[in-house]
């Protein structure tokens, strides 16, 4: 097969400029011919006809990182030299007198697709999308664009463009076009393409996307129950808890306001997986989201955990991790309830206030129906940890604790109507089923003050379990 060579340079390049009096007689002389691919000036070289690649496929396509560059051969087996180096480049083209005037050594520059934001407008422009390309005409605002067409959870998106999701794609190692599952209501087949897409919208770092794709992997386990997340007409949402060094490669914030705003990855994080559901899988409010109220977590709804205190296990580890492993659990909750505590100085004072507080989760009168997150102050962990208790200790008081005979939370006891049906009068019951009520740590340094995060009424097997995702 005939040997071909193919040259790429710039006019503005030195070293291009030095090796311009030796292209005619590369081309006269090297097995196959020569082509001249240049990537600024197409009357560059003035001694012969270049073909213009100012649009740098070519150059992209043959990964070009240094002008001037001579190649030989075609695809997968073509070699290459760089810069000018007499004694190279009369090996490589077999021409043991080339460059005889010229000095014996140049470096080359830098290939115009290393320059900023380039080797994404390149990606964008010469490899195909799986995802259908939407054209703006050009007095269409693309944030209004957004809006009008059912794209947003109500607040500014930013605007995909290709260039942005081939950046946020960088941030994994899987293919493109890989189909994650299929997204309810509708049953959506998702690719990681799409995942992206709505990550950039959201708002995402690329670093953050390993853990967009774990929290979507969670959302699509059938035992979290999504599609009926979407249908209830309960206050719930997807709620996203982050553990292991992925949360502190983030930069995730666990501590001061980990609840609420300011911290980007805890924001962009839930929103894009609130996205991806409302935009891949049709879960639009008013259509299969059925919410009566609904709450300000169907924005976003994700934290990390604090993990400071090596005595205290995170929520991942109760649920089989390792310390070092960085797991997205996803929990279907509601909106934040406040427990104020700021006189208990024992644990079992402060045990006795967090069960108070957690039987009324959903209604002091309905037992085992919703699970629970027990949000723990660094605070309270103190008074806790200076009494001697454990995370295990705890969790054993509250079970304790949260135990009432049927007769006193029947339907009518108290006056009250709503409560549990005549047939557990004689029962002794226990607020949350066994596997239930989870215990999570985080907040700044002061305030005595934790928090309860109630579940779906719909809990267990007839409805949403926690599912934890290890985060690749």
């Amino acid at each position: 097969m005939t040997t071909r060579y193919a040259l790429v340079v710039k006019k503005d390049c030195p070293t291009c400029a030095l090796i311009e009096p030796l292209i005619p007689l590369l081309a006269e002389q090297v097995d196959g011919g020569l082509s001249v691919y240049v990537q600024d000036d197409p009357a560059f070289p003035g001694n012969f006809d270049a073909i213009d690649d100012s649009e740098l496929e070519f150059s992209w396509r043959n990964e070009i990182e240094i002008v001037p560059t001579l190649l030989r051969g075609d695809g997968a087996n073509c070699e290459r030299v760089v810069g000018w180096d007499r004694a190279e480049w009369r090996k490589f083209s077999g021409i043991g007198d080339l460059g005889e005037d010229l000095a014996p050594h140049r470096p080359g520059c830098g290939s115009r697709t290393l320059e900023p934001g380039m080797p994404e407008k390149l990606a964008a422009r010469h490899m195909g999308f799986g995802a259908r390309k939407v054209e703006l005409a050009a007095a269409e605002d693309d944030m209004e664009t957004c809006f009008e067409r059912g794209w947003t959870d109500g607040l500014p998106v930013v605007p995909p463009t290709p260039e942005r999701v081939l950046r946020m794609l960088g941030g994994t190692d899987r293919e493109a076009g890989e189909i994650i599952g299929e997204v309810p209501p509708d049953r959506v087949p998702c690719t990681i393409e799409k995942l992206a897409i709505n990550a950039v919208m959201a708002g995402c770092k690329p670093e953050y996307f390993p853990l967009v794709i774990a929290a979507v992997k969670a959302a699509l386990d059938d035992r979290f129950c999504m599609h009926g997340l979407l249908c209830t007409t309960y206050f719930s949402s997807p709620v996203v808890i982050v553990n292991g060094p992925a949360a502190t490669q983030s930069n995730m914030n666990s501590g001061v306001n980990a609840l609420g705003q300011g911290n980007r990855a805890n924001a962009t994080i839930g929103r894009a997986l609130q996205l991806i559901v409302r935009n891949v899988g049709g879960g639009l409010p008013g259509g299969i989201d059925r919410a009566a109220m609904g709450n300000p977590g169907k924005y976003t709804y994700c934290f990390a955990e604090d993990e400071s205190d090596p005595d205290w296990p995170s929520l991942a580890m109760d649920r089989g991790f390792e310390r070092e492993d960085s797991v997205v659990t996803l929990f279907a909750g509601e909106g934040l309830q406040a427990i104020v505590d700021q006189q208990s100085r024992t644990p079992e004072s402060l045990a006795g206030s967090f069960a108070a507080s957690l039987r009324t989760v959903a209604h002091y009168k309905l037992f085992g129906l919703a699970d629970a997150i027990l949000v723990i102050s660094p605070e309270h962990r103190r008074v806790l940890r200076e009494g001697g208790w454990s995370k295990t200790d705890l969790r054993e008081a509250l079970y304790d604790r949260l135990r009432v005979p049927g007769q006193q939370i029947l339907r009518g006891a108290d006056g009250v109507a709503e409560g549990m049906p005549e047939r557990l009068r004689n029962k002794l019951l226990h607020k949350f089923r066994d596997d239930g009520l989870h215990i999570v740590s985080l907040g700044g340094g002061a305030g005595m003050f934790s928090a309860i995060i109630g579940g779906w009424i719909a809990a267990g097997e007839r409805g949403s379990q926690p599912v934890s995702q290890r985060i690749e």
